[in-house]
């Protein structure tokens, strides 16, 4: 498949629609004044090998920073009653758009980043997995069994694999909400559509729109801590209105990561009409 074709195509099922917009926009260094915090182990060295697909594997590490939590995050689920307005940027006050570029330098500082999710679909249900990042346009999310799914790309191309099926189905990068998390460098206020930005004691939440012709508007909320300025999760809200939560939790952004994690196999897994 052409990547022209596949953006016009929606996204197979809603498994599917969350691993592609699982890290929607990702990731996270910052001024933000640092928390204490407890000793968090590198992730697991590798997610399963699947039916034969590259073993994901840390190739080397450096001490992993020390932040965050070893045990799984329950997500906050947004109220579904929410409404974002379509844009408010004229009514941001300088507190709001310093914390937008606090976030930004976060993302924009950061290179490697690997750990573990926890993910809440739109029915309520739960999966988890690991998920390996390498700045620019590089990362692969592995979930779990019994879910067959795994999400890669290359740096210009994006697969989302079922391994039980032996198929996957091709992105441009460009065309997903991951460009924002795997840019080299971004500024959310000038690249980004920012429709909101509100803070408490514990988070800064930024709220990205995304509009597409063909696809619909998406939303994509960022939660980052304001103890700590690591990103906690987002949400990613699909133009039917449904909402895909993941919270990341075992962060490691000195990791050294092996390449044949973000190679994509079009041998062993065909995509349609490639």
């Amino acid at each position: 498949m052409t990547h022209s074709s596949a953006a016009r195509r929606p996204i197979r099922g809603r498994a599917c629609a969350g691993a592609v917009w699982l890290v929607a926009v990702l990731t996270t260094g910052l001024f933000i004044p640092p928390a204490v915090a407890e000793a968090v182990p590198i992730p697991q060295p590798a997610p399963k090998d699947r039916g034969g697909a590259p073993a994901a594997k840390l190739h080397e590490t450096v001490e992993p920073e020390v932040t965050g939590t070893m045990q799984p995050p329950e997500p906050i689920i947004p109220d579904r009653r929410r409404n974002v307005p379509a844009n408010f940027f004229a009514t941001f006050t300088p507190e709001q758009k310093a914390a937008a570029a606090r976030v930004s330098a976060y993302l924009s500082s950061l290179r490697t980043l690997a750990g573990n999710f926890v993910q809440v679909g739109p029915d309520g249900s739960r999966s988890t997995g690991e998920f390996y990042i390498q700045k620019p346009g590089k990362v692969r999310f592995e979930y779990d069994p019994p879910s067959p799914i795994a999400m890669i790309s290359d740096g210009s191309s994006l697969v989302v694999r079922d391994t039980k099926l032996a198929t996957q189905d091709i992105y441009p990068l460009s065309q997903t909400p991951l460009r924002y998390l795997l840019s080299d460098r971004i500024d959310l206020m000038k690249d980004t559509n920012v429709v909101g930005v509100t803070s408490d004691d514990l988070y800064i939440s930024i709220t990205i729109e995304e509009k597409q012709t063909l696809i619909g508007t998406s939303r994509l909320m960022l939660m980052v801590g304001v103890k700590d300025g690591k990103l906690k999760q987002w949400t990613v809200t699909d133009p039917q209105g449904y909402d895909t939560t993941v919270a990341i939790y075992n962060l490691n952004s000195t990791a050294k990561l092996d390449p044949a994690l973000f190679k994509i196999d079009y041998t062993r897994y065909p995509t349609p009409n490639n």
